[in-house]
């Protein structure tokens, strides 16, 4: 009995490994199909040289977009746009310095950006931060807070991509270790950028601004995030955090 118990744990393995694609393409079961090209279109992506917002940039300049890499690490956004570049062919990838937890670098990155372009017709807010150690902003705001919500602003879609193998959980020694350990389940990159790229590319969406997504399609919210008091009370805050008047 105990020779078979030991037989099983050394086949488990092998099974999850030669299972694994199948299992991953049955969790990801979400994928942009859209053909729409992009030639004339300007694209903003943040957090931009790594991940998902990188797949994200890479597909939006792939067909035709001239894409602004948003990002803290301008050295590391350069590097990321030229390999972008070679293999789109699409030399309109740009990188631009942005610093989500400093809201200077946001005025700065929007008046700059203004000053170069008529039009923003793609914004792809993916930059973010999780199980960060406790810290605030120059702002001094909260990380997680001044990051995620107060420095990424209001978007017209909000979006889940699932559980993704990504930079997200670098601050997180456990997290690392759970995603490792589960690494044959976990999204790549590429198929985590799928629900943003469906929101920003899929024609007729409009209708559905405000609605959250996940695996591209309309996903359930609780109560109380579809509650327009406490959204209502949540942006009135949020704007005198930031100093800024909104009618």
């Amino acid at each position: 009995m105990i020779g078979v118990l030991l037989l099983l744990l050394l086949l488990l393995p092998l099974f999850l490994y030669i299972a694994a694609p199948q299992i991953r393409k049955m969790l990801c079961s979400g994928m942009c199909t859209s053909t729409v090209q992009l030639p004339g279109k300007v694209a903003v992506v943040t957090g931009a040289n790594t991940g998902i917002g990188k797949e994200t940039a890479k597909e939006l300049a792939q067909r035709g977009a001239r894409v602004y890499l948003a990002c803290r690490d301008v050295l590391k956004g350069e590097s990321v746009a030229r390999e972008i570049q070679l293999i789109t062919g699409n030399q309109q990838v740009l990188v631009r310095k942005l610093d989500l937890a400093d809201t200077k670098s946001i005025r700065a990155f929007a008046k700059d950006f203004l000053a170069e372009e008529k039009h923003l017709h793609i914004l792809i807010n993916n930059a973010g931060v999780m199980m960060c150690p406790y810290s605030k902003t120059a702002d001094g705001f909260e990380m997680h807070m001044g990051v995620n919500h107060l420095g990424s602003g209001v978007t017209a879609y909000s979006v889940h991509p699932g559980t993704v193998k990504s930079e997200l959980i670098r601050h997180s020694s456990f997290m690392k270790w759970m995603w490792w350990l589960f690494s044959f389940f976990i999204k790549t990159p590429q198929q985590g950028a799928q629900t943003s790229l469906y929101c920003a590319l899929t024609e007729g969406l409009e209708i559905l601004n405000g609605h959250h997504f996940s695996d591209c399609s309309v996903a359930w919210v609780s109560a109380q995030a579809r509650n327009e008091t406490i959204a209502r009370r949540l942006w009135d805050v949020s704007c005198d955090l930031l100093g800024i008047s909104v009618e």
